[in-house]
């Protein structure tokens, strides 16, 4: 036992055992039911591991719900219909180091009373990270397929499997009468990138046709290959399913009338693998038959050397005992036979060279640095970008142009550079600028940041450009058909020069801009009205669009709940500048202390509950710009937002602090936090110990991890739809 559970007492590792449970069972719905996986396999196997630890040394307290005694995830909600399985779909225990395997080996051993000298067959093949089937053959004819589901009840997705090619509909005349096979369905990494780049050319040409606007980050694309497949075989129509490349490979076996006979001896693993091989299964083509645990570590050690040219994705090292007597006499643990294991992979990782470090600019004038790699392949994603975060990070990793580093995809998602395998080399350090790119001011760290941002402000063109971006967006006034290809097209036109104010006199450019390519009669008017239909804007919607630092979607709304009129904003700066002017010219020897005594002025002022100085200084900042001042006047010439009013009912969540997280299936964001306003509610963007409950939708990613962590009630969509109805 570590030090750590050591020192839990029954009661903490009770209440551990509750969260990882929950929060496992979770993960497993996402991955296995829903397809849409928010962390990383190496992060889901770590909370498994965990609970493991926990359950040895607290064997009392092993929980009915307990992760080690589930499979795969319900079906519930699937339009499919569900299958039983005859014999249960199991999964497998993990290894993760050589250590473990060399456990499993002495585990088997002992089991069944080998001496050390013994000899041990075992199967090794590598992992497939697909969707495991269970293909049911009754006088040699396919009958059912299912998918795993939780092991017990699956769903039925026999007319989708006919259209996959390397499924047999018919086995041959020595096949038994009976026999289930059981392997993954999954898709090769070059068909899956043909899949994407066809769901976006077919997007394309819809949005052609309608005469609109193409925005390719409306395109509902597959995340992995893994998403793809197994979004692809449940489908309710068999026809999508033929037209996507499904490929299938087979491991093992289910309810079985009888097994191949074998030529000589117990009948092996090997044996009844390679007659289902003859019957036109596809096996894997690095399974391979082994003796002793250094055999098996070698092939482990060569299959993850070969992982990144495999044509498809895995995850592991399946090891199985290979004599099926011996199989029989191991029998199983609550979900998983005794007699196989898979050693995961940790973490992939590529090398590849960092070839240039490019500085974008983002509308608050933060400068971030983003390295333009040689394309690699890593986890069946081609990542050619990686973002270096900020200069800090840069210096840690003491990345140059030229430089050979190693790439991992962080929770198989974001690419990150982990290793500079070049940094000894004599050459000189990046030096990060200190203008800005875009404009040439002056580009600074302020105190206690590692950002450094452009000081320019709207004088900066990316700035300016990125704020219009971010003004018209879902968030803000949500202009349908002015996407960011819109905005950079009249950018570069100079249409925009004045900013936001410029959108609401496009109308008169309908002539300029039918004549110019991808624009037709009815995507210009279409465009046209969806900005007039903005000309009273929701006052919270346009303060946030404004880009103002630090005003964030929240902020907005509670700042224009106590002011009530769009107008007062400005004033509430122009008291906060002469505040901060009027404590600045006071006499003080400490400048820390002045500036807290600055700080805490700004927030008194303010008088908002979760508003502070630096809301107050970033207010003051921009009005205090007379360029920012312009176009505040010229914007609010343009339109008229109706006061701000938020009418609040009285209900159970009344006063508390809401946290909205992953896909809301039924509503919008925005519709989400109006409803909690409505009810009395304060709608936060992240968790901390002031949260009350977090409504969480698939998706959910490190806010509902760390709503686990603190104990905070955690609902679903639907529950949140009924406290709203009931509320009136």
């Amino acid at each position: 036992m570590t030090q750590e559970l050591e020192n839990l007492s029954e009661a903490q590792a009770a209440n551990r055992l509750m969260r990882l449970a929950k929060l496992i069972a979770h993960h497993n719905r996402l991955y296995h039911a829903e397809d849409a996986p928010e962390i990383s396999d190496a992060d889901y196997d770590a909370l498994v591991r965990e609970n493991n630890a926990l359950e040895m040394a607290f064997p009392h307290l092993v929980r009915a719900d307990s992760p080690n005694k589930q499979v795969g995830a319900p079906v519930e909600g699937s339009a499919l219909a569900k299958v039983r399985h005859e014999k249960r779909m199991m999964s497998l225990d993990n290894a993760f180091a050589d250590e473990d395997v060399a456990e499993f080996i002495a585990r088997v051993r002992r089991y069944l009373a080998l001496p050390d000298d013994a000899p041990l067959a075992m199967t090794a093949e590598d992992k497939i990270d697909g969707l495991s089937l269970s293909l049911r053959y009754e006088n040699r004819e396919l009958v059912r397929a299912a998918t795993r589901g939780d092991g017990q009840v699956g769903e039925d997705v026999t007319a989708n499997v006919r259209t996959i090619a390397d499924i047999p509909q018919r086995l041959p005349a020595d096949a038994p009468d009976l026999f289930e096979v059981r392997g993954e369905v999954y898709m090769a990494k070059a068909d899956f990138v043909a899949l994407n780049a066809r769901l976006m050319d077919e997007a394309r040409a819809q949005a052609a046709q309608r005469g609109a606007e193409f925005d390719e980050t409306s395109v509902r694309q597959f995340a992995n290959p893994r998403n793809a497949a197994a979004g692809s075989l449940r489908q309710k129509d068999a026809t999508v399913t033929a037209s996507r490349p499904l490929r299938f490979l087979a491991h093992g076996w289910g309810v079985v009338s009888a097994l191949p006979a074998a030529t000589q001896g117990p009948n092996t693993q090997w044996n009844v693998m390679q007659a289902i091989g003859r019957w036109g299964f596809p096996l894997s083509p690095l399974l391979v038959r082994l003796e002793g645990q250094e055999a098996l570590l070698a092939q482990y050690r060569a299959i993850e050397r070969a992982r990144a040219d495999l044509p498809y994705d895995i995850d592991g090292v399946v090891y199985k005992v290979d004599r099926l007597d011996w199989q029989d006499r191991l029998g199983f643990v609550a979900k998983a036979p005794r007699w196989a294991i898979a050693h995961k992979f940790p973490a992939e990782r590529a090398q590849t060279t960092l070839e240039s470090i490019d500085i974008q600019v983002g509308r608050t004038g933060k400068l971030t640095p983003v390295g333009r790699l040689t394309p690699v392949t890593v986890g069946g994603v081609v990542v050619s970008n990686v973002t270096l975060h900020n200069r800090d990070e840069i210096e840690r990793l003491g990345v140059r142009p030229g430089d050979r580093v190693v790439v991992q995809r962080a929770g198989d998602v974001i690419p990150q550079v982990v290793e500079n395998l070049t940094r000894d080399e004599e050459r000189a350090a990046y030096a990060f600028p200190h203008l800005c790119p875009a404009c040439g001011s002056e580009a600074v760290a302020e105190e206690g940041e590692v950002d450094v941002r452009c000081t320019a402000g709207l004088i900066c063109p990316a700035q300016r450009m990125e704020r219009l971006k971010h003004f018209v967006s879902r968030g803000a006034l949500d202009i349908e058909g002015l996407g960011e290809k819109s905005i950079e097209e009249f950018f570069a036109l100079g249409w925009l020069d004045h900013g936001p104010p410029d959108i609401f006199r496009l109308r008169k450019r309908r002539q300029e801009l039918l004549g110019r390519e991808g624009w037709k009669e009815k995507s210009v008017d279409n465009l046209l009205a969806a900005i007039e239909g903005k000309r009273q804007p929701d006052a919270a919607r346009l303060l946030f669009g404004l880009g103002i630092r630090h005003v964030g979607a929240v902020t907005a709304r509670d700042l224009l709940k106590r002011l009530t009129r769009i107008e007062r904003v400005r004033d509430l700066a122009d008291e906060l500048i002469a505040l901060r002017d009027s404590i600045e010219r006071l006499p003080d020897e400490d400048e820390a202390k002045h500036a807290k005594r600055i700080d805490a002025a700004l927030a008194t002022h303010i008088g908002i509950e979760n508003i502070g100085a630096a809301v107050g200084h970033a207010l003051a900042d921009f009005f205090h710009e007379a360029h920012n001042r312009e176009v505040w006047d010229d914007l609010l010439s343009e339109v008229s937002p109706p006061d701000y009013v938020v009418e609040t009912l009285e209900s159970p969540v009344s006063g508390q602090t809401i946290v909205f997280t992953g896909k809301l299936e039924t509503m919008s964001r925005d519709e989400a936090k109006a409803q909690a306003e409505r009810l009395g509610a304060r709608a936060a963007g992240s968790v901390s110990g002031s949260t009350d409950l977090v409504v969480a939708g698939p998706g959910a990613g490190s806010k509902l991890k760390k709503a686990a962590e603190l104990g905070i009630r955690v609902i679903d969509e639907a529950e949140w739809a009924e406290i709203v109805k009931a509320a009136g």
